[in-house]
Formats: C-alpha cells, sequence, structure tokens
C-alpha cells in the first residue's frame, strides 16, 4: 500500500500502534517478532502494520522510544517532592523495586534491543539514544541527593549509571527467574552504592541513624 505523506496524523498513528503493540512485543522479545506474527498478537491486521512502518525494526524502535521516553520522568516527582537525603534515597529505591515488579517485561525488550545493537547497526543511534535519557534520568537523582546530602558524587555521571544499570539488569534477570529476594537485594545494594558515591558529613550520618532508629522503634 501507498504510504500517506509523513505529517502529524501520520506521526500520530504511528505513535498509537507503537503503543498498542508494546505488550505483544515485550512477550515475544526481538527474535521471535515480525510484523505478521505481532499481527496474529493483536487487533491490528498486517497490512495496516506494515502501512505505517517499514519493518519490525522501524516498529520495535518506535515502540521502545515511547516507552523509555515515559520511564524517564519516572523519578522526577520523587526527585522533586523529596525534601531530604533519606527521604529520596528511600523513594527512588521503592520506584526502582516497583518498576521491576509491574514492567519486568518492558525493561526485559529494553535490554533484549540493547544487546540486538551489537549486531544491528539500525539500532544503534536510538539506542545511545535512549540510554543516554536514562543516563541523564538518574544523573537528576544523583544531583538532587548531592544537593541534599551538601557534598559532591565521587564519579560522573557515565560511570554512576553504569553501576546502576548493572545492578538493575542483575535483579531484572533474578527476578524474572523466580528469585524472590531479587529486588530487595538490588534496593540494598542501590542505597550501598549512593552511600559510597556520596559521603555524608558525620552530622547528617547521626542523625539518619537518629531517624532510622525512631522508625524501627515507632
Amino acid at each position: 500500500m501507498e504510504r500517506p505523506p509523513r505529517n502529524d496524523k501520520f506521526a500520530e498513528r504511528r505513535a498509537e500502534l507503537g503503543e498498542a503493540a508494546l505488550q505483544t512485543l515485550a512477550e515475544l522479545g526481538y527474535a521471535r517478532t515480525s510484523l505478521r506474527e505481532i499481527a496474529q498478537n493483536s487487533e491490528f491486521s498486517h497490512g495496516v502494520l506494515h502501512y505505517y512502518f517499514t519493518d519490525k525494526v522501524d516498529l520495535i524502535l518506535c515502540s521502545v522510544r515511547q516507552y523509555k521516553a515515559r520511564c524517564v520522568t519516572r523519578y522526577d516527582e520523587v526527585t522533586t517532592r523529596s525534601t531530604s537525603f533519606d527521604e529520596l534515597l528511600e523513594g527512588f529505591t521503592k520506584a526502582l523495586g516497583d518498576t521491576v515488579r509491574a514492567d519486568a517485561a518492558m525493561h526485559r525488550l529494553w535490554y533484549d534491543l540493547r544487546s540486538q545493537s551489537l549486531f544491528e547497526e539500525a539500532f544503534r543511534a536510538d539506542v545511545a539514544a535512549i540510554d543516554k535519557s536514562l543516563e541523564k534520568m538518574i544523573w537528576r537523582v544523583m544531583s538532587r541527593l548531592s544537593e541534599l546530602a551538601g557534598v559532591p558524587v565521587r564519579a560522573p555521571s557515565d560511570v554512576t549509571y553504569a553501576m546502576f544499570d548493572g545492578l538493575f539488569q542483575q535483579c531484572l534477570l533474578r527476578h524474572l527467574s523466580g528469585d524472590k529476594k531479587a529486588i530487595a537485594s538490588m534496593q540494598a545494594s542501590v542505597r550501598l552504592i549512593v552511600r559510597q558515591l556520596i559521603d555524608l558529613p558525620a552530622p547528617t550520618r547521626a542523625a539518619a541513624r537518629t531517624r532510622k532508629a525512631a522508625l524501627v522503634h515507632a
């Protein structure tokens, strides 16, 4: 079928189809996915999908870009709302755990796509852009933690992101394998890394211990 001109309506329809196909993509993964298979597992015909997307790479990138665009704003609310180091750290670790529980299949699709970019050049620019947006997301959290603590972060943005990304991917694998302690273990490791990267002044550490003890005995 002849494609319509690339206008706003065309882009909006692509976005709608990409969003609707996201769950199917997450369940099938890259290797098992084609436009025809996506059509068979969704309400859309193969012809409709092929009308708006040149191939499965085009559709997958559209879908994942949209999902990750939402992800990068997931922590902004807790970052903005928190008024203390401990409050933000706990809110951050909770949000990490919540997203593993709720969106494990979506995150699995992202890591599948990122791995495929090692082989598929067509993925690389988009994967690099998404990866950079996630790095900036983590850095916004760390910058706010640094501001609340009054001390700088001990590592640059890319190194910091690599640490958290490694922990998150490891947790996701364990969670998908049925490990019920995976999320709690990740959250504990995140707290450890944050406190190593941001060395709280002694009075702040003492106050944090006092608050923690009060919560335990409350």
